[in-house]
């Protein structure tokens, strides 16, 4: 009993204590942001790195995904001779779960591993240490540029894939599946609200918050060298995909108690 015990206490006590770094880590750097100067050039690096340099893969994430969609909810609804209506779907789908989840976890790949491996090198060479050896705050030097950057640039990301993904789908039932574009814009433009737009940024702001504090404790706690660096990208992209993932759920239920089905 004692063994079964240990065997399932160890886990939770180290996912609790893992939790707890994070709230940690993100307590200090809202702090650092209030407290502290900020440092723009290291801001607009960040903000070049994490969007400028993110919009390829957004732009073609929302275009294909805009068109696939478009394309698989023309093959079912024209069964039941709603073909008018798959505007309304894409672009309700992208705005509320599609493009934010998607552009979340694409970036996630590509900027909160690049993240982690990063801050991670540091750690092993020492070069963290160093900064404290310079009177430089870490959190304040690493973790809060970082932190603004991926808060700005999330929201703007998935507003492009939005943006990009309803043009694809347009182009795709209008041009290719030969539906009429009177009724499909009219009914995109009818059944698309405020709120859509609304969940879906908002959900790209979480998500940006998820993505970057765990890259960052993940580069912060790298330990055994190279081994731990590429260890510590790895879970960093995994964790961070995962907790998009369960979070989007919650973030789903808890806006439409917010926003209920007649809200504008």
């Amino acid at each position: 009993m004692v063994q079964v015990f240990n065997a399932l206490g160890a886990p939770l006590l180290s996912f609790f204590q893992y939790l707890g770094e994070l709230v940690l880590l993100t307590t200090d750097t809202f702090r650092s942001i209030f407290t502290h100067k900020l440092r723009w050039k290291l801001f607009l690096n960040q903000i070049v790195e994490v969007g400028l340099l993110s919009q390829l893969v957004v732009v073609i994430t929302g275009g294909f995904t805009g068109a696939v969609f478009s394309a698989q909810t023309f093959f079912q609804f024209n069964k039941l001779g709603m073909g008018s209506a798959v505007g309304a779907v894409v672009s309700v789908a992208l705005c509320r779960e599609l493009a934010p989840v998607l552009t979340a976890l694409m970036v996630a790949g590509r900027v909160g591993a690049a993240m982690s491996a990063e801050i991670g090198t540091m750690k092993v060479t020492e070069q963290i240490d160093a900064l404290r050896a310079l009177a430089v705050y870490p959190v304040d030097y690493l973790v809060v540029p970082r932190a603004l950057a991926m808060m700005v640039s999330m929201p703007l990301l998935v507003a492009e894939c939005i943006a990009v993904g309803i043009a694809a789908g347009y182009f795709v039932a209008i041009f290719m599946l030969d539906i009429n574009g009177t009724y499909y814009m009219a009914n995109m433009v009818r059944w698309t609200r405020s709120r859509d737009i609304i969940m879906g940024l908002s959900k790209a702001f979480c998500f940006g918050i998820l993505i970057v504090f765990i890259s960052c404790h993940k580069g912060l706690t790298t330990r055994e060298g190279a081994v731990g660096v590429g260890r510590a990208t790895t879970e960093a992209v995994v964790n961070a995909s995962l907790a998009v993932l369960v979070c989007n759920f919650f973030l789903t239920m808890s806006f439409n108690i917010i926003y209920p089905a007649g809200y504008q």
